[in-house]
């Protein structure tokens, strides 16, 4: 009996063995809900799906995200027209994966079949894995539903002729892959040329994937062309690739177009490409300061280029080691070399590039560090498809937007994470390793099955995808696992647990391609790189500790993990396992080669660890301490999060000890803000808690500053678990790390310069505030004070208290004062396309605006009526005290016609509706012109001042912002492209919303 067949068993499934009248499905108890999805900003329905059917014990939240991303909503055979239960989608993904099996001769027998379709479904349904989103929207339609789709330009390589052919259809093979990497050659046409690079980008980020490309094979630059002449350089194609990127992300696509760019630390126009990014950030602020809005999806960031990617620099052994050396050498250089004109070599200053990449990336978050050597040292392949060992087609010259996926120029990958807390029994203190392991095998057989009848953009990436084979499995919800088991995320303990598991998972996974190899051969191209190969998996094993020799040909010293620590932590299962299934690795890859040449990565897993309802996502550590939990009926209730609750008892504590500290954590206030009462949660931190013991705070850290609190997980804390796990993954790490505010250069230098020492791959550092779209940049620009911008964040608070102090500005009061008599008031005209507006600004004796009134030359019209309204809300709001500024605020930016260039108003130029012009108005009367298109000299500015010479002065600066609430991750004042909400998370190198899932990540 093959290995496979060995491998194919029952083990959440049991119970249908002697069951005929019971499937799968018959395991679950199942539920039906609506989904509802609003867009914020419009106000708009986006979904509207009602008795959609789930497994009881899915959140609503993860039924929203699954309904309104992966339901598949037009031309579904049954009586509503849309897939309406996840059965449906269960049954559509995993009986494709089972056929492509069967065709391609890994299954054989119906019991076979049957047996992996129902623990698929099983693992599937119970939310312990889960595939990458292009799984979700392509796989099983055309075998479950009859749905082809047209052609649109998808390859795939035949077997039998032995040659890349076309796709007859979009959905008959799946286009499962969410990772691309591209090459480009340094020509104007044809292929691998820069004009296909706009069509082969299209295509990818069309279809919802996205790619990752090394420019550097175009030459810089003022370099000679061969038809005479001088190149235009790579930044004045980058630019036209980055607009590109752009359009199409306003196409309407089903998320934000992404990609990697990348650079080798050599190029001419390395320096430009440093600074690229930092030098339109400070065009976005300027255009900001003018009155633009500086909001990501505003028109400031839409003038200015570099936006629609993740900017990256190769950097080279031979050049960190001089980073490293220049305490001693100062003066080290590096040359900078033409690609096909040597006469434009040059020489520059290795401090000089250090300290431009290191400001830049502390300025807006890129470019980030590849550390290309590093990424090269565990390469299977570099022999590629033809053997050139050494040549520069064959190395791992960029990765996928997200960072975690290297490898060869023009493949891809498809990927699928494994929600490792599923396997924790939480009442026995014990995980489950033979449940852990036998989905890992499961999941490669799945893998393997999409790129056996996957399809692709490109024939390359077709031909080379087959020849290859790479997959991409990793897992989610780390933190949750690590915290109910008493271990701090920034700890040996947490560290050595973390590695090996995700090496149990890539040595389990190299073993089951082995035994893919046995039965149907390995990957076309293995003999090649068999030497290669062998030498990174023997590598793997003595990380795993395995093997006991030295390492072969790398630069480093990988961190091996500790065994001794692990069977002091009562872990000596898994220490065990992770030795022997490497050494099965190596065992059975000697013999039978392997049918993958990569299987594992760490992928961002942003909607798709929404769908299995974890805590966290992928490796990431906690955000806070609390959750908005969304409510089947609509709103949201606050809750703890719930692994607290059950770290806190694992820990030992009683239950009245736990919820005093869950209470503690949720503990409110009220806040009266200009004499409008509330309550808020506090801060949400954990310090301070009743009974909790000092030795276990470091068990709750999060990645940021849980409100007043000071405790959160060091920038060194995450380079150190991804250089724990690094060396025990076939490709790298999706992961940022994040920096306070008042971080320095110096920090960044420090971090990225440990991270190439501990054998990190690639690394993202952002640093909170750092971007012009976060409103803490932006009020300060408004401020228009230059010292603002050094202070801390308690200074910044207690700066604007007093502030607030001096303002004097009127209180909310409960009744309403009816203004009575004559009043001053201002009129502004204004006309938008062609209807007429006048806008009538009035005021009581001390200056306060009491009443608003906007008319227009429509009379009769439904816009004289609902003006006419707007008006009477608008004016009782005033006469409640209800501050003019708010009211502004809640009218700026909503858009409705007519919309667009103003006429016949001195300031305000361009508006998004009626709306939109009336907060620009109360604005100006406050004497805020921020945010009109052209600013009045001083001695025409207009504010309430000039009405009475009691009343006091209002101006932007007085604005009440809780600057103390500002956090790292948190993505402020941009918007979500799907569901216009702002509740934006960075995830890895990617973004991600946490209302509706929408991630321009690629899983």
């Amino acid at each position: 009996m093959n290995n496979i067949n060995k491998m194919l068993k029952r083990y959440y499934t049991k119970e249908l063995e002697n069951n005929k009248n019971l499937t799968v499905y018959d395991l679950f108890q199942w539920k039906k809900v609506d989904v509802v999805l609003k867009d914020y900003k419009k106000g708009t329905i986006l979904v509207d799906m009602h008795d959609l059917e789930f497994p009881i014990h899915y959140s609503q939240n993860a039924c929203d995200i699954i309904a309104s991303k992966y339901f598949k909503r037009a031309l579904i055979p049954n009586e509503v027209g849309y897939e309406n239960s996840l059965r449906m989608v269960a049954h559509r993904l995993v009986n494709f994966w089972c056929e492509s099996l069967k065709d391609e001769g890994l299954i054989e027998t119906e019991e076979e079949w049957q047996i992996l379709y129902d623990e698929l479904v099983y693992c599937f349904l119970n939310q312990m894995y889960a595939p990458n989103s292009p799984q979700w929207f392509n796989t099983g339609l055309k075998l479950s539903y009859d749905i082809g789709g047209e052609h649109q330009g998808h390859f795939y390589y035949d077997e039998n002729l032995k040659k890349v052919v076309e796709s007859v259809d979009n959905y008959t093979r799946t286009q499962a892959s969410a990772c691309f990497i591209v090459s480009i050659e340094d020509k104007l046409l044809g292929p691998h040329s820069i004009s296909e690079q706009y069509v082969t980008e299209t295509k990818l980020f069309k279809g919802g994937s996205g790619s990752g490309t090394n420019y550097s094979t175009l030459r810089a630059k003022d370099e000679h062309l061969s038809a005479g002449g001088r190149s235009s350089g790579v930044m004045s194609f980058l630019k036209g690739f980055d607009r590109n990127a752009g359009t199409i992300k306003s196409g309407g696509t089903t998320r934000r177009a992404a990609k990697m760019v990348c650079l080798d630390i050599d190029h001419p126009e390395i320096t430009e490409f440093i600074n690229w990014k930092a030098t339109e950030e400070d065009k976005v602020r300027a255009l900001g300061k003018m009155g633009y809005d500086a909001s990501f999806e505003g028109e400031a960031y839409e003038t200015v280029s570099g936006q629609n990617g993740n900017n990256s620099i190769r950097f080279s052994d031979e050049f960190m080691e001089k980073v490293e050396n220049l305490p001693k050498d100062p003066d080290a250089t590096i040359t900078l070399k033409g690609r096909v004109d040597q006469g434009i070599n040059r020489d520059v200053s290795v401090a000089e590039l250090w300290d431009d990449f290191n400001k830049a990336a502390w300025q807006c978050a890129d470019p980030a560090p590849q550390f290309d050597d590093t990424f090269n040292a565990w390469h299977t392949c570099p022999g590629g498809e033809d053997g050139e060992f050494g040549a520069k087609h064959n190395r791992l010259n960029s990765t996928n937007p997200c960072g975690e996926y290297a490898f060869l120029d023009d493949t891809s990958c498809n990927l699928a994470s494994i929600n490792i807390y599923k396997f924790y029994d939480k009442d026995n203190k014990c995980f489950d390793l033979d449940g852990y392991i036998h989905l890992i095998s499961l999941l490669q057989l799945m893998l393997e099955s999409s790129v056996h009848w996957g399809q692709f953009p490109t024939e390359d990436i077709a031909r080379k995808t087959y020849l290859f084979r790479t997959t991409g499995l990793g897992i989610a919800n780390l933190a949750s696992l690590l915290m109910v088991m008493g271990y701090a995320y920034d700890s040996d303990e947490a560290r050595n647990l973390t590695a090996a598991l995700i090496g149990i998972l890539t040595g389990v996974s190299y073993a089951t391609s082995a035994r893919m190899a046995e039965k149907v051969g390995p990957f076309e191209k293995y003999d090649i790189n068999k030497n290669a190969m062998l030498r990174v998996i023997r590598n793997h094993g003595r990380v795993a500790g395995a093997l006991n020799d030295d390492f072969e040909d790398l630069h480093y010293e990988p961190i091996k993990v500790n065994h001794r620590l692990l069977k002091s932590m009562n872990a000596a299962p898994i220490s065990d396992t992770l030795k022997k299934v490497w050494k099965d690795a190596l065992t059975l890859g000697e013999k039978f080669g392997y049918r993958n040449a990569q299987v594992s990565v760490v992928a961002p897993t942003g909607t798709i660890s929404f769908a299995m309802d974890c805590g966290a996502t992928s490796i990431e550590p906690y955000f806070s301490h609390f959750i908005y939990k969304k409510l089947s009926g609509g709103g949201f209730m606050t809750i703890v999060n719930p692994i607290i609750e059950d770290a806190l008892k694992n820990l030992e504590y009683t239950d009245e000890q736990v919820k005093d500290i869950v209470d503690y954590i949720l503990r409110k206030e009220k806040v009266d803000d200009n004499g409008y009462e509330y309550e808020k949660i506090i801060d949400g931190k954990i310090e301070g808690a009743p009974h909790l013991k000092d030795e276990h705070l470091k068990i709750f850290d999060t990645a940021n500053k849980c409100g007043s609190g000071e405790r959160y997980i060091l920038p060194m804390g995450h380079v150190l678990m991804m250089a724990a796990i690094t060396p025990l993954i076939s490709g790298s790490v999706s992961k940022t790390v994040n920096l306070p505010k008042d971080a320095t250069v110096k920090d960044f230098q420090n971090v990225v310069l440990d991270s190439w020492k501990l054998g990190v791959k690639g690394i993202s550092l952002y640093r909170d505030g750092c971007k012009a779209s976060q409103p803490l940049n932006t009020v300060l620009e408004e401020k228009g004070d230059a010292e603002l911008e050094q202070l801390t964040y308690a200074e910044l608070l207690a700066k604007a208290k007093e502030l607030q102090a001096k303002s004097n500005r009127p209180s909310y009061k409960s009744f309403r004062e009816k203004p009575i008599g004559i009043r001053v008031g201002t009129t502004h005209p204004a006309q938008i396309d062609d209807v007429k507006i006048y806008t009538t600004v009035n005021r009581r004796p001390n200056g306060e605006i009491s009443e608003i009134y906007i008319t227009t030359d429509r009379e009769g019209t439904i816009i004289t009526g609902l003006l006419n309204s707007l008006s009477k809300s608008i004016s009782v709001m005033l006469q409640y005290h209800v501050p003019a500024a708010d009211i502004a605020k809640m009218l700026r930016g909503q858009k409705y016609e007519p919309y667009g260039f103003v006429q016949k108003h001195p300031y305000i130029k361009h508006v998004s509706s009626i709306s939109d012009l009336v907060s620009k108005i109360i604005d100006i009367e406050l004497g805020d012109y921020s945010r009109c298109q052209i600013k009045p000299d001083s001695e025409e500015a207009v504010t309430y001042t000039d009405y009475s010479p009691a009343a006091p002065k209002a101006s932007s600066s007085t604005q009440h912002k809780d600057f103390s609430k500002l956090e790292g991750e948190r993505i402020y004042s941009e918007t979500c492209s799907t569901c216009s909400s702002t509740n934006l998370v960075r995830n890895g190198t990617c973004k991600v919303c946490r209302d509706c899932g929408t991630t321009t990540g690629c899983s």
